[in-house]
């Protein structure tokens, strides 16, 4: 039976180039952290930094119909979808492969997408931010929950997908058609009026810090190169 290819393994195909380091990645981490951890105690306080961005918004603001469809692909209903078609291909790939726990990588970006709202949903209550103007009144706009959805179902499904495409240009497109999504999500949001800016930054950097966690978790399997007809 064939082995696994993984990065280390003798004869395995080189990783994907321009995979962080595990070093890189926990800079990222601290750094998303405490960038959180600034824009939560400013929001909370209401600080220069949230008096600032609620000025930006107002000059922001334009609630319209288009900016509220871009805002969509952060809802539960176009996001999640589309990270489980990747998590099944990917499952599927891997287990062709003979990939050892083929679903660990799969399960694990699941699991990611769970605890979002357990996460999310406690921050908006403790926080307890009112929206803007044209929201109305109520609580519980930071963080934003469309962006967290966003950036962990669309951000997975790129980190696992990547690995499985051969050519350079293609793991390109898929990661630029990722942060083009995130960003359509955030200028919807934000222009609609549904979410202060600060609201889908803090989204970023909480759902930044759990991709990198996905990413330190993911044993990065490289796809096996096509077999010669000489192989046994």
């Amino acid at each position: 039976m064939r082995r696994p290819d993984l990065i280390g393994h003798p004869g395995a195909p080189p990783p994907v180039p321009g995979w962080p380091t595990s070093r890189s990645l926990l800079s990222g981490l601290a750094l998303a952290v405490l960038l959180l951890a600034l824009i939560t105690w400013q929001v909370a306080v209401h600080g220069p930094l949230a008096r600032a961005d609620e000025h930006l918004s107002d000059s922001l603001v334009h609630p319209s119909r288009g900016w509220a469809l871009l805002a969509d692909l952060g809802s539960i209903v176009v996001a999640v979808p589309v990270l489980a078609v990747v998590l099944v291909y990917v499952g599927l790939r891997a287990r062709r492969a003979g990939t050892e726990r083929w679903w660990r990588e799969p399960v694990g970006a699941g699991l990611l997408m769970a605890a979002v709202p357990a996460i999310v949903v406690p921050m908006k209550e403790l926080v307890a931010r009112p929206g803007p103007p044209v929201m109305g009144p109520g609580t519980g706009f930071y963080p934003s929950g469309h962006t967290a959805t966003a950036v962990v179902a669309y951000g997975s499904a790129t980190l696992l997908l990547l690995p499985w495409l051969h050519r350079a240009y293609v793991r390109r497109l898929v990661l630029a058609g990722c942060l083009a999504l995130n960003a359509a999500v955030a200028v919807g949001l934000v222009i609609r009026g549904f979410h202060w800016p600060l609201d889908v930054v803090a989204s970023w950097c909480l759902c930044g810090a759990l991709l990198i966690l996905l990413c330190l978790f993911a044993r990065r399997p490289s796809p096996s190169p096509p077999r010669s007809s000489s192989s046994s």
